[in-house]
């Protein structure tokens, strides 16, 4: 199943609203406003009126491209004086379809490169993090009103996929989605995983690099990219490299696995001009106990020779190499592949060793028409030769 476009995000937005208000609705005779919610200081009514809120806040960011902060407004389903009468629970269902149908909206209509402003954890989101954050809000705050108000609730299984591939990288999927984002989320419990008392979502890093941005791959497209897709990315012709899928494929073998630190992940090349995916680069692991993590890229062949390559690996090396867990990078590349080499070189990197044997993955520089061959060199980048 393909997670990524805006037209499919838009559709996880429709269909989990309306699933949520279908749940509730047999409920609205209730008394929302005085029975708790389930697990929350909130009454039900005003977890209603939160998932409203919610879904109105991701839009107005989303729409209006909001950079620094939350756009500075806010709705009330409480009336105002002279003016509207507070809406009763049938009419905060129509509030909640309504500010459903507006996030629906931005995101389908978003330019694929669209970003703004949400703190978590790295102070921005695209249409489709915007989106599954609000399908989380729907999906666990109608959890806890259906539990409080004692009403049926069970939704689609691919929802909480869409929620967990895009948001919730470090977390090991599992056979039933819809339980696994319960537990992950401090509502449920899982066989033989410890009870979750503290929870964020998790939007892809994105980094700035000189005619570049660097777009973090989640889950959900290194899905669709070892599948054979476009990853949810526009790519000039002769694109993705093999390099990338193999790359998304260990990307994607790590959270089936419950291993993947996301922003130690695969990360896309996009030509800021036009917002054409040129490449891959990204690293094969995490930094292991000593600081030190592998580094590995690769471009489409009409995009090599134009410095993309070198800006990328320049980005991406700072980010790292500012990070406390990180004290070296390292690369390893064949003997004859010289523009490669010339590419470390402008890096900052310095040859250090030979490397007895073929490298693992997205080398760097693979997919350049040079083969593995039984010797490869070792670069190395440490904070001191910056």
């Amino acid at each position: 199943m393909s997670f990524q476009g805006g037209e499919h995000a838009a559709g996880q937005v429709t269909e989990s609203v309306a699933e949520a208000v279908a749940a509730l609705r047999p409920g609205t005779s209730k008394d929302w406003a005085g029975t708790p919610a389930r697990g929350l200081t909130w009454s039900c009514r005003a977890t209603a009126e939160h998932i409203a809120s919610d879904l109105i806040a991701y839009a107005g960011q989303l729409a209006g491209r909001a950079q620094d902060a939350y756009v500075p407004f806010q709705i009330t389903i409480d009336g105002t004086e002279g003016g509207l009468d507070p809406a009763d629970n049938a009419g905060t269902l129509q509030v909640i379809e309504t500010t459903g149908a507006l996030l629906a909206a931005a995101v389908r209509t978003a330019p694929r490169a669209a970003r703004a402003f949400h703190p978590y954890p790295f102070r921005g989101a695209g249409r489709e993090g915007f989106a599954a954050m609000g399908v989380a809000e729907v999906l666990l705050h109608t959890h806890d009103l259906t539990e409080a108000l004692a009403l049926a609730y069970e939704p689609s299984p691919a929802h909480a996929e869409f929620v967990l591939r895009t948001i919730f990288p470090h977390i090991q999927p599992d056979a039933d989605p819809w339980r696994t984002l319960l537990w992950a989320t401090g509502r449920g419990e899982l066989p033989g995983r410890a009870p979750v008392t503290e929870w964020r979502w998790n939007n892809n890093l994105v980094l700035p690099a000189g005619r570049l941005v660097l777009e973090g791959l989640t889950p959900a497209a290194a899905t669709d990219l070892t599948a054979g897709g476009d990853g949810g990315f526009r790519w000039i012709e002769g694109g993705p490299m093999d390099g990338t899928r193999v790359a998304a494929g260990l990307l994607l073998k790590a959270y089936i696995e419950g291993v993947l630190r996301p922003q130690f992940g695969v990360f896309v090349l996009v030509r800021a001009e036009d917002d054409l995916a040129v490449g891959g680069i990204g690293f094969h692991s995490a930094p292991d106990e000593d600081g030190r993590v592998e580094i590995g890229y690769d471009l489409v062949e009409s995009a090599r020779g134009q410095g993309y390559a070198t800006e990328a690996l320049r980005a991406l090396a700072d980010w790292a190499l500012a990070r406390d867990d990180v004290r070296s990078l390292f690369a390893t590349v064949e003997p004859d592949n010289a523009p490669s080499q010339a590419v470390l070189t402008r890096a900052g990197f310095q040859r250090v060793s030979t490397d007895p044997g073929p490298s693992h993955g997205q080398g760097a520089g693979a997919d350049d028409g040079h083969g593995d061959t039984d010797e490869l060199y070792a670069y190395e980048l440490l904070p001191t030769t910056r």
